[in-house]
């Protein structure tokens, strides 16, 4: 009798590391996939807040200074440039990166960056004296560039 017990407690204890065990690896799994999820949103919400800092440019109207702003703010982003049309300059002036706006918007390569470099210096925006002189209290405004991923490339700032 103390042997078929010895058993019983045996095997009831295989079971229980079994079941144990089995629910572990279900929690586990479940965990996983709860943590792939909220991956998944936090990356949605960090690009959601990374494209924020652009809608203060989109379709709006702001100042000369504003526009200098920009172009200090943006001037370390990589992939993108911002052109700025004043009214002693009409074609306009690219600063940090060139980006093809040639095309028509959806075309293959509009918003791309192009390999020209970019003529326009910070500097030069703020000499009076410059043709690229951007008035502080002057009006400018405000467009984005999308490629055609939909990521922002670029601003175009044109003066009222």
């Amino acid at each position: 009798m103390n042997n078929a017990q010895s058993a019983l407690k045996m095997a009831a204890g295989f079971f229980l590391a079994i079941a144990l065990i089995t629910i572990a690896v279900v929690m586990f799994i479940n965990a996983q996939d709860a943590t792939k999820s909220a991956q998944s949103n936090f990356s949605s919400i960090q690009e959601e807040l990374d494209q924020t800092q652009f809608t203060v440019y989109d379709n709006t109207t702001v100042s000369g200074s504003q526009v200098v702003n920009a172009l200090r703010k943006f001037q370390d982003k990589g992939q993108f440039g911002i052109q700025v049309i004043t009214g002693k300059n009409q074609s306009g002036t690219w600063y940090f990166k060139t980006v093809n706006i040639s095309v028509s918007k959806g075309s293959s390569g509009y918003g791309s960056i192009i390999g020209t470099t970019p003529s326009g210096t910070l500097e030069d925006a703020l000499d009076e004296a410059d043709n690229d002189y951007i008035n502080p209290s002057g009006r400018f405004k405000a467009q984005i560039i999308k490629d055609n991923s939909n990521v922002i490339r670029g601003i175009i700032f044109e003066q009222n």
